[in-house]
């Protein structure tokens, strides 16, 4: 018990130099310079329009800061970066990374004082399984809430599209159509377009702008829309006869996707029933009769329960394969 919260105050110490040099990495000043280096830490020149939004924003913290001081050109800063883009959340980089490693220090205090008084060595094993969840969580919140914004943005492009064509056909220009669309149309159509919109006025190509609205909502459908914007602008053409079949086309993968989705909805729930079945019952088991289930925990039968995860994990996999169907 001893050598087990001498190792729970060891990492603290740890989390304690690793806030103090994140602390003594951060900016010292707010000059003209460092704003535009600050600026710059992303992949292309649409996050320099982004500065009449940020401005809005509550001032980072100097930990996270620090925090991203410590990681910034790293591809983690990068890939967090992307991340935070497309879930369009009003973080910083290192407020994310921050808020990652205060819920994995969480989640090892938990997992290591539930089992502390029943088997410390065990303690230190949850705890380490649930800091590594814990540290996972945030990153699969944000990618959920990304995907549902994708997802959401995908339902209104057939729509937009069809709008885009019937103002093309009214003598807008497809500059005049995009502004357009950002005014008339809801989150996150709106607010995409617009920002294709402030690139454009500028300086930035309409080819370019569109390519970054493609990396921020990546999307089959919506590259069918950016490709026929730039082939006729390198070729010219009736835009607006192209983009009504286009707007045809998606609505009706959007309906089939719906129907499939509907389709598939028992086998997706049935899945999630099963995998969590077994692991249900492991824990109310475990609250129940610890020293039961925990002779699982001894050699050699320690390999049951990993066994077990392991085709939980693979049936899970198989499942999600199966109802899976791509349009």
């Amino acid at each position: 018990m001893n050598s087990s919260f001498l190792f729970v105050g060891l990492l603290g110490v740890l989390a304690l130099v690793f806030v103090a040099y994140g602390l003594s990495k951060r900016s010292k000043g707010g000059s003209a310079e460092e704003v535009m280096e600050r600026m710059g830490r992303f992949a292309t020149r649409e996050e320099f329009l982004t500065v009449s939004e940020a401005s809005n924003r509550h001032e980072p913290s100097r930990m996270a800061q620090g925090i991203e001081e410590m990681f910034k050109g790293r591809s983690v800063a990068n890939k967090t970066a992307t991340l935070i883009t497309r879930a369009d959340a009003k973080l910083t980089i290192g407020e994310f990374l921050l808020i990652r490693i205060v819920s994995a220090f969480g989640g090892f205090v938990l997992g290591f004082f539930l089992l502390s008084r029943v088997a410390p060595a065990f303690g230190v094993l949850l705890g380490l399984i649930l800091a590594l969840v814990g540290f996972v969580i945030p990153n699969v919140i944000l990618s959920m809430k990304a995907s549902r914004r994708q997802k959401k943005f995908i339902n209104q492009l057939g729509d937009t599209i069809t709008l885009m064509a019937n103002s093309l056909r009214a003598g807008y220009s497809l500059l005049q159509t995009m502004e357009m669309v950002s005014r008339e149309t809801a989150d996150p159509m709106g607010t995409e377009f617009r920002r294709v919109v402030r690139e454009v006025g500028l300086g930035i190509s309409h080819q370019e702008a569109m390519a970054n609205l493609l990396r921020r909502v990546p999307s089959d459908d919506l590259d069918l829309l950016v490709t026929a914007i730039n082939i006729q602008h390198e070729v010219g053409g009736n835009l607006a006869q192209i983009l009504t079949t286009i707007g045809h086309t998606i609505r009706e993968r959007v309906r089939i996707k719906g129907e499939i989705g509907v389709l598939t909805a028992q086998a997706k729930l049935s899945g999630y029933i099963i995998t969590a079945m077994p692991l249900g019952l492991a824990g109310f088991i475990f609250l129940s009769n610890p020293d039961y289930i925990m002779n699982l925990f001894a050699w050699p039968w320690i390999c049951m329960p990993i066994g077990s995860l392991v085709m939980i994990f693979l049936g899970y996999l198989a499942m999600r394969k199966i109802a899976n169907i791509e349009v």
